[in-house]
C-alpha cells in the first residue's frame, strides 16, 4: 500500500466499507469526504490502478455498470496500513 496515492487508499477504504459499490457509489462517497466534485478522468484510472494491483476486483452489474469488491490482498493492505499508523497515533 506504500506505493498508492492517498486518493487510491481512500478508494480502498470506501470499497472495503461498502457492499459491491458501483463506480458512481464510490464517486458519491469520495465527493462527500473531499467536499468537491471528482471527475471521471480522476476516478476511473485510479480504480483501474487498484484493480491492476489486485487490491480490488471489478465485476459487471449490467452492460453499463461495474461493481468493485475488496480482495484479500486489499484487506491485508488496509490492515497493514492501520497497524503502521497506530504506532504513531494513540
Amino acid at each position: 500500500m506504500d506505493d498508492l496515492t492517498g486518493f487510491q487508499r481512500d478508494l480502498l477504504y470506501v470499497i472495503a466499507g461498502a457492499d459491491r459499490p458501483s463506480g458512481q457509489d464510490i464517486k458519491n462517497e469520495i465527493e462527500q469526504y473531499y467536499s468537491s466534485e471528482i471527475n471521471h478522468g480522476r476516478l476511473y484510472p485510479n480504480l483501474d490502478t487498484v484493480v491492476n494491483k489486485d487490491l480490488v476486483e471489478k465485476g459487471q452489474l449490467d452492460r453499463r455498470t461495474n461493481y468493485y469488491v475488496i480482495t484479500d490482498e486489499g484487506e491485508q493492505a488496509i490492515e497493514d496500513r492501520h497497524e503502521w499508523k497506530s504506532q504513531y497515533i494513540d
